[in-house]
């Protein structure tokens, strides 16, 4: 049986790694969210949604990394009745490619309508480059972190009426187009980052920032607290009041009466 005050991730790639290093992201976000306190494991593939192994099972928080514009459906809707029973859910980069397979948008509906948007290109200027990354609203997962500068692709998005963006890029033609937001999926919570394509990107402190507050806030939200062995920060206890409303915790945030 797991222990509630042991907290713990799992990173799952998945998909081909023609356009992007599968197993470079892998490794690369078991060291960040290692780093955010939590014991973290990695994997390979979507099947372990369906029937889920013990690995599978007790981790708090997943952060799926995929290369694919197939997402099978059973998948989908495992992977979103576990994010609806509480577990927390870090999406990063090209994760959410949905529509471009057989059957369209239809096909991945259950996908969707769980990460919250869909990829739709790169845009009128080309794959990738330097741009800046702009905070836009003090939340816990971009709490004392100050805009920067990231060398990854440009993504040009369609997303949900109710997803709170919390960092975002301008684009030549002047629009804003969203990088990073949060949202709720039943007791769960869900939080998206386009960034992230390859090292140059795995490598920038704040993309790293970025990663370890998300791992920490879905974490907390899942009604958890730190053991001896996490990280503590002083924002902990704001990242607990804000994600508390839709936790069932049974322990109080860190440093009170611990």
């Amino acid at each position: 049986m797991k222990l509630r005050g042991s907290a713990s991730a799992l990173v799952v790639v998945e998909g081909t790694d023609l356009h992007h290093d599968l197993i470079g992201a892998a490794l690369a976000l078991q060291e960040i969210v290692t780093e955010a306190g939590l014991s973290t494991a990695r994997a390979v593939g979507l099947d372990r949604f369906t029937d889920p192994m013990p690995a599978t099972a007790e981790a708090d928080v997943y952060v799926l990394y995929r290369s694919s514009t197939v997402f099978d459906p059973r998948q989908q809707k495992a992977l979103a009745d576990l994010v609806t029973a509480g577990k927390g859910l870090v999406v990063l980069h090209a994760s959410n490619l949905f529509g471009f397979g057989e059957g369209g948008l239809d096909a991945d509906r259950t996908a969707y309508e769980l990460i919250g948007s869909r990829y739709l290109s790169h845009g009128d200027s080309g794959s990738e480059g330097r741009f800046d990354v702009r905070i836009r609203t003090d939340h816990p997962v971009t709490r004392h972190l100050d805009d920067f500068a990231i060398d990854d692709e440009y993504y040009v998005l369609e997303y949900a009426d109710d997803v709170q963006v919390l960092a975002d890029r301008e684009r030549p033609d002047g629009y804003t187009e969203p990088l990073v937001y949060v949202r709720e999926h039943g007791a769960g919570r869900v939080c998206y980052s386009a960034l992230g394509h390859d090292p140059r990107a795995w490598g920038n402190p704040g993309f790293r920032q970025l990663v370890r507050h998300a791992d920490e806030v879905e974490h907390v939200a899942a009604g958890l607290c730190f053991d001896g062995g996490a990280v503590h920060h002083q924002w902990l206890d704001d990242v607990w009041n804000a994600a508390s409303d839709s936790s069932d915790a049974n322990c109080p945030p860190s440093g009170d009466g611990r």
